[in-house]
Order: C-alpha cells, then sequence, then structure tokens
C-alpha cells in the first residue's frame, strides 16, 4: 500500500482515540505498543489503516517522515 499524500496529512495529526495511549499521535505510540497490535490485528477502519502504516514506518525507521509532515503541515 502506498500511502497518498493526504493520507499522510492526516495520520500525522491523529491521535489515539482510547486507552492508555488516548491522545497521543499515533507516530509517537511506543514501538511495543504498535507492535502488539500488528500481532493482534489491527482495528477495522481508517484507524486500523492508519497503525498499520505507522507500524511499518516504524519499522523501516521513517517516523521522522511524519514529524517532518507535522511542521510542514501544521493543524
Amino acid at each position: 500500500m502506498v500511502p497518498d499524500k493526504h493520507f499522510l496529512i492526516t495520520l500525522a495529526h491523529t491521535k489515539m482515540p482510547f486507552g492508555k495511549y488516548k491522545d497521543r499521535y499515533l507516530i509517537d505510540l511506543p514501538e511495543y505498543y504498535v507492535v502488539w497490535y500488528h500481532n493482534k490485528g489491527f482495528p477495522k477502519g481508517k484507524l486500523g489503516d492508519m497503525l498499520k502504516q505507522v507500524y511499518e514506518l516504524k519499522l523501516n525507521g521513517l517516523e521522522d517522515l511524519i514529524r517532518n509532515i507535522q511542521r510542514k503541515y501544521p493543524k
């Protein structure tokens, strides 16, 4: 899956809506937590798609890509 520009901008500004890490940007979730979701199964829908992308970004060390988007396209 190759995300489009709008998806990445939305991802950069999306916060976790529930749980222990509520209100934390998805890209700032601890790696172990995202890996746990990868093993358990991501939620359905847009949040799940975003968490899958965060997993791939973290797996490849590309978190700064999202942080740069946060700076370039402030909410």
